[in-house]
């Protein structure tokens, strides 16, 4: 019972278990994988605008999985990410469809028009 009030305040205890589990998953990395995948991961925070918990945790266990199998088979970063860092992120990110904070203001936007100017035609 008051695991439910905490969430109330806090937001969902399993996705913070999950989120701690895949950043410890990260930070366990041998280098040069664990700094190329924090890096990866601040990068994201910044591009990929994703709000919805859910989508994220499942975005970042399945960044952990990336880099934890390319450290054990030894793939060279070059060979994961490419010729260009920012186009990879980018096409990861973006396989995430979630609720982005963008979302917020576009309905907004919308919606401050068609108060403006209902019907769309002036």
């Amino acid at each position: 019972m008051a695991a439910k009030w905490i969430e109330l305040f806090t937001g969902s205890l399993d996705q913070k278990r999950r989120y701690r589990q895949n950043k410890a998953r990260i930070d366990a990395l041998p280098e040069p994988y664990g700094t190329v995948a924090k890096a990866f991961q601040r990068y994201f925070v910044y591009y990929g605008g994703v709000v919805d918990g859910e989508t994220a945790l499942t975005m970042m266990g399945d960044f952990a999985d990336l880099w934890e199998r390319a450290a054990a088979d030894g793939t060279p970063v070059r060979i994961i990410v490419g010729d260009d860092p920012v186009e990879f992120a980018e096409t990861f990110a973006q396989a995430y469809t979630g609720k982005q904070w963008i979302d917020k203001e576009r309905a907004r936007l919308v919606k401050a028009i068609e108060d403006a100017a209902p019907g769309g035609a002036g």
